[in-house]
């Protein structure tokens, strides 16, 4: 039985981010229907010494600041609703420095309402210097990446930060750049951030599960002649996939060590022909599983619904790591636990990533360990057997 998405889910994304519900390739419109709007954004001395609001804090009034557009998509009447909806976003005191939110916007545009993401920024140097002498006149902007629905663009917030961040750092907006460097780069926002993801599984198809095999287990991958978007989408998709920030800070650690050390198992990646080869790759049940979901969706070519998979491969997986813990701990004084816990290895489809888990977190425990020692010789001898 294959993965699938909670109940709903599936349904909404389809529905709201104009993916394939009937099996229809509608990316033409979707990669036409994405917009951008950039803001100079200057505040009074009165609005500064009236802070950004809060509980019984002076709210400062539209006056207190100003909006300068600099560059846009946008028709000229959805423009002047975008800028009223940021307007009312920083009279409310809603826009932290480097910290994008996710909100859906009602525009005169075809698509009527879409998600918008909205990030209030200053350029790294300038930012120093404003922190140093404290002036509160230091130029800043407001971004915002129009497309999709709301629930769409909060899957990839954190990638969209990074944007902002790559565009606080490199991009020159005090140089006159705007027209050669700036407005390219805002107007690529959604394929540099939202379609990697997809871009990878279009590519890899069928060995989708070997990758995801390296992101949770943390093997080392090396790809070969490739090019720098294709390298990049690789490692943005193994990140994505990886259960980083879902286990313990020290498991992690210990595994990439602990993989790295192991050569043999690198998995090596040739691009230089039109499919991919992978060498030294490896895979079980429950990646050819969750891969198949992956080829199934994208059918309809939804980016958004990728990344949805993609969420719920990792809870799934999380899952799977807290029961085996569980059973562990019972084992420990229960030999028909103990059992158990090798039924689940064994059916579970992803027995020899978990394994390696948990040994790494157990290492420091003794009855764990004991037990982690039995289960890896059942498995060993059921894979001889």
């Amino acid at each position: 039985m294959l993965p699938a998405l909670p109940d709903g889910d599936e349904r909404e994304l389809e529905s709201s981010e104009e993916g394939g519900g009937a099996g229809e390739e509608r990316r033409p419109e979707r990669h036409g229907s994405t917009y951008h709007g950039l803001y100079g954004y200057r505040r009074s001395a009165q609005g500064a010494a009236g802070g950004d609001g809060g509980a019984g804090a002076h709210t400062p009034s539209t006056e207190d600041f100003s909006l300068t557009l600099l560059d846009t998509n946008l028709p000229a009447e959805a423009e002047t609703e975008l800028r009223g909806f940021i307007a009312k976003r920083l009279t409310k005191g809603a826009l932290f420095e480097g910290m994008g939110s996710v909100a859906s916007v009602g525009l005169s545009i075809p698509e009527s309402k879409v998600g918008c993401y909205y990030c209030r920024f200053q350029q790294e140097n300038l930012l120093e210097m404003a922190t140093l002498e404290s002036d509160a006149n230091a130029p800043e902007y407001v971004v915002c990446f129009l497309g999709g629905s709301e629930k769409g663009l909060e899957l990839f917030r954190l990638e969209l930060d990074k944007y902002i961040q790559s565009l606080k750092i490199n991009l020159d907006l005090e140089q006159k750049n705007l027209e050669s460097c700036v407005s390219p780069y805002l107007r690529s926002w959604f394929e540099d951030a939202i379609c990697p993801i997809q871009r990878v599984v279009q590519l890899f198809q069928d060995k989708l599960a070997s990758l995801l095999h390296a992101a949770l287990s943390y093997t080392p991958v090396e790809v070969k002649n490739a090019d720098e978007r294709t390298e990049k989408d690789i490692s943005r998709f193994l990140a994505a996939a990886s259960l980083q920030g879902l286990v313990q800070e020290g498991t992690m650690t210990s595994l990439c060590i602990a993989m790295t050390e192991e050569q043999h198992k690198s998995l090596v990646i040739d691009c230089s022909a039109a499919q991919p080869q992978l060498h030294n790759a490896g895979s079980n049940r429950f990646c050819e599983d969750w891969m198949q979901a992956f080829v199934n969706g994208a059918e309809g070519g939804n980016p958004f619904l990728f990344r949805q998979i993609l969420e719920n491969f990792k809870l799934k997986a999380i899952q799977d790591i807290n029961n085996l813990k569980r059973f562990i701990r019972q084992a420990e004084m229960n030999h028909y636990a103990l059992f158990k816990c090798y039924l689940f290895l064994k059916n579970c489809g992803s027995g020899d990533i978990l394994l390696k888990i948990v040994k790494v977190e157990h290492a420091e425990m003794p009855e764990a360990r004991n037990v982690v020692t039995v289960l890896e010789e059942f498995m060993r001898e059921t894979a001889v057997a």
